[in-house]
């Protein structure tokens, strides 16, 4: 051998790269892929925790009711949700809006199962603005009826019940309770199905 002359080695291939094998590191669409779903997993449990705070805010205005124990020749005092509009509208709305958070869980779990797919967590974006602006009225109206029973107003000559109606207005303040724990729920939604939308 010259000394000019230079000797070539061959390295075989691993048995990884020869059979086509993916690398232990994960890649950045893997890594995406997986906070994508973790995601939605987050969405999923937070819509469950939307609905039993709907349904309990619905079913607690829906039976309250108190008949307080004197009465007279002529008169029953009684107090109930079906006597006030604005009640009756609050358990239709937060009893409206648990319907649809059940009905949105598949849409969810599509979103588990093909983190990539943009078209369900639009529609949940755009549903559950929509079911944020009925929560909100529904709870900012029964709140403030509410109000008026606790402290009542005097320009107006309006008592405030509580001190005769006292589980009634106990009842009815736990719902619209219920009913923010709603609005803040769906808050959180909305701004978690926004951020995944821009992470598209």
């Amino acid at each position: 051998m010259k000394s000019g002359d230079h000797a070539s080695i061959d390295v075989p291939e691993s048995s990884a790269v020869a059979k086509g094998k993916a690398p232990l590191i994960a890649t950045p669409k893997e890594k995406k892929s997986g906070f994508k779903k973790g995601m939605g997993i987050f969405d999923f449990l937070l819509r469950l925790a939307a609905i039993i705070a709907a349904l309990a805010a619905a079913a607690t205005m829906g039976t309250s009711d108190e008949t307080l124990p004197f009465f007279t020749q002529f008169f029953q005092f009684e107090a109930s949700y079906d006597d006030l509009p604005t009640f009756m509208f609050f358990v239709i709305a937060m009893a409206l809006i648990a319907g649809y958070l059940v009905l949105s869980l598949p849409f969810s779990i599509i979103t588990i199962v093909r983190p990539h797919a943009v078209a369900p967590r639009l529609l949940l974006f755009i549903l559950d603005i929509v079911a944020l602006t009925l929560a909100t009225a529904a709870g900012a109206a029964a709140a403030a009826i509410v109000y008026l029973a606790h402290t009542g107003n005097p320009n107006t000559n309006w008592l405030a019940i509580c001190q005769q109606f006292g589980d009634f207005c106990q009842k009815v303040s736990g719902a619209v309770v219920a009913s923010f724990v709603t609005v803040v729920v769906l808050m959180l939604l909305i701004l978690l199905s926004g951020f995944a939308l821009k992470k598209h």
